[in-house]
């Protein structure tokens, strides 16, 4: 049993998917509370529920899932800014998103939120693994 948590947790994609779960959690928990508890917009609520799934995105995707490291504060900061730019790219995919499947298909606005956040998580790793984390640690065996 200990043999098979270690090969998963050493496989990369599945480690994205654990802790993409956990930002996706913390993006729809953060909504959920500024949409239906303090009765802000939905379209604000989804915006700052967003910047702060990114900012814990990024400490969990740098740390555990691609285990980046950087020689410098300058490589941080240039590893932040791309994080956070591919983040926006993709925030505007799920701000959109959710706007039009709630103005115009009429769906509830956890069902759009949820529908978008499948679309994110997948152009979210591609963007990370391929343009974000360039100092990352070898995968183990």
């Amino acid at each position: 049993m200990i043999n098979l948590i270690k090969k998963l947790w050493y496989n990369q994609g599945l480690r994205y998917l654990f802790f993409g779960g956990c930002t996706t959690l913390v993006n729809l928990v953060i909504f959920n509370v500024l949409v239906y508890t303090f009765q802000i917009n939905y379209t604000v609520s989804n915006i700052i529920s967003v910047i702060a799934a990114i900012l814990f995105a990024y400490v969990v995707n740098k740390l555990f899932v691609f285990s980046s490291s950087c020689s410098s504060w300058k490589e941080v900061l240039s590893e932040f800014y791309r994080f956070v730019l591919g983040r926006l790219s993709t925030m505007v995919i799920e701000v959109g998103g959710v706007y039009v499947l709630v103005q115009f298909i009429g769906q509830s606005k956890w069902l759009a939120k949820l529908e978008t956040q499948v679309i994110v998580v997948i152009v979210n790793y591609f963007i990370s693994k391929f343009l974000v984390f360039k100092h990352t640690q070898p995968e183990r065996d």
